[in-house]
């Protein structure tokens, strides 16, 4: 307890969250019964760990005396130690460093990276001694695939490892040594007809990641967390590619798959939506990611996205939106020029006065060319798509405004959509172009239409008040009434 009294107060406060997240209760019960409690003036209405004081933080973790919780806690703390040795040790690093040094900075890395590795059945790869003296820039990569177990828990049974090089260092199917409930098989590809004669286990692969491991080679991987938590291994030098990329989607920062990595920094799909993973080729692709990001410079925010090789189905598209219902999807074929089948696009606003759907041509060309003929203003939406708002009218009569945007940007403007690392990306462009208003086209009908539904809004509300004082008027004509008929029965007696 000593070594955890001493720890800086944001260690602390990471212990305490982490005690939160797995439900560890200590004498006087969780964080929020123990808050309820000790400070009855402000009690759970406080609850952030933050902020509150150190004394209160350690007053909560002495509530603890189960061994293994207090094994975890300092666990976590000797964590913090590692991290602090990478953090701090940046003078001269390489490329590799920086981006191991980026994972373990990262604010997500302290909850994810915090094993039990206290417990029995764990390895720990490496110590304070190895990593003062490690200047080790070997990387290997890995992915595991996971089975649930009749307990609830995973287990591995598939794990594969590559080197710098791309070539294969281990791939291995696992027996579990628990009863398996769901191979995933779907999403493993592995099923109990292929760990018949299977006779790794965990234990071997251990093992094997101890060689690899064991002159602080780096290990690299794509929530690379989950992968060590199945493999039971705690390696301190390593790069994950969820947490070293940031992924532009549309105008949000988010956490990225591997499929998305892959398709906006390397140009291709790594798999088609359902298709099982494959393992060792997931392994690869997390390696290519950190090498493509050693190669574009590790703090450089430019990492184009290939939206053309990308988007390939998405490229033969034109989306259709706003869409007034009276104007029948086929009804699309007469307003736009070019061979293309409708596809509805499914209405989140169940009765709304609007819709839209897609127009899918036989290839990019056929849908660029298409939506270069259009008579319009052209713009760009919020995300820096190009779009026109185009005016029509049909034969029946029906007439109205619609819009048709691209699916994917402009080649020219690929270099402003950037796939970054995690530093906030450049102002000058990406920034602007995120918070940038929309169109004033887009504004213009956003306008109308917000003081259309605003008018409609005064009318209803007019319309609910006139009866509500017609019904007043009713209630005070019968009020007086019944007070005249009572002052005449007064006046007779």
């Amino acid at each position: 307890m000593e070594k955890i009294e001493k720890a800086p107060k944001e260690v602390i406060v990471e212990i305490v969250k982490l005690a939160q997240k797995r439900g560890m209760e200590g004498s006087n019960g969780g964080w929020k019964e123990f808050i309820s409690v000790y400070d009855k003036r402000f009690g759970k209405s406080l609850s952030d760990p933050a902020k509150r004081s150190h004394e209160a933080l350690i007053a909560f973790l002495k509530t603890f005396t189960n061994a293994d919780h207090l094994k975890f806690f300092e666990k976590v703390v000797e964590k913090h130690d590692r991290v602090e040795h990478i953090v701090n040790n940046n003078d001269k690093m390489s490329p590799e460093e920086e981006l191991v040094h980026k994972t373990v900075a990262h604010p997500h890395y302290a909850v994810h990276y915090s094993f039990p590795s206290h417990e029995e059945g764990w390895v720990v790869t490496n110590n304070k001694q190895k990593l003062k003296a490690s200047r080790c820039n070997g990387m290997i990569a890995v992915d595991c695939e996971m089975v649930l177990c009749e307990d609830g828990t995973d287990a591995l049974v598939r794990v594969c490892v590559v080197d710098r090089d791309l070539k294969v260092k281990l791939d291995e199917l696992v027996k579990p040594d628990k009863v398996v409930v769901d191979y995933r098989t779907s999403i493993t590809g592995v099923g109990a007809k292929d760990l018949e004669q299977v006779t790794c286990s965990l234990q071997d692969i251990q093992e094997s990641m101890k060689k690899l491991l064991s002159s602080g080679t780096i290990l690299v991987g794509h929530s690379l967390n989950k992968d060590l938590q199945a493999l039971k291994v705690d390696h301190t030098r390593v790069i994950d590619t969820c947490l070293v990329f940031k992924y532009w989607s549309g105008s949000n920062f988010r956490r990225p798959s591997l499929n998305d990595l892959c398709k906006t920094v390397l140009g291709y799909e790594l798999r088609k939506e359902g298709d099982p993973h494959n393992c060792l080729e997931d392994a690869r692709v997390a390696m290519k990611l950190v090498l493509a990001k050693i190669e574009g410079g590790v703090d450089n925010n430019s990492i184009p996205v290939y939206q053309n090789n990308l988007h390939g189905t998405d490229a033969m598209k034109l989306l259709c939106h706003r869409i007034p219902i009276s104007i029948p999807g086929e009804k699309l074929l007469e307003i736009i020029p070019g061979d293309f089948t409708i596809e509805l696009k499914a209405n989140k606003k169940a009765g709304g006065d609007k819709y839209s759907a897609f127009a899918v041509f036989k290839n990019k060309q056929e849908a660029d060319e298409t939506f270069e003929q259009l008579v319009g203003d052209q713009a760009t939406d919020s995300s820096g798509r190009p779009q026109k708002l185009i005016s029509f009218k049909l034969d029946s009569g029906l007439a109205g405004n619609l819009y048709v945007r691209k699916m994917v940007h402009n080649e020219d403007n690929n270099k402003n959509i950037l796939v970054g690392s995690n530093k906030r990306p450049s102002e000058d462009k990406i920034l602007t172009q995120t918070k940038k208003l929309k169109t004033d086209e887009e504004t213009a009908e956003l306008k109308e239409d917000v003081d259309r539904n605003s008018c409609d809004g005064h009318l209803r509300e007019i319309e609910t008040l006139k009866k509500q004082l017609v019904e007043r008027d009713r209630e005070i004509s019968m009020l007086h009434k019944i007070i005249v008929s009572q002052a005449r029965k007064q006046s007779g007696l």
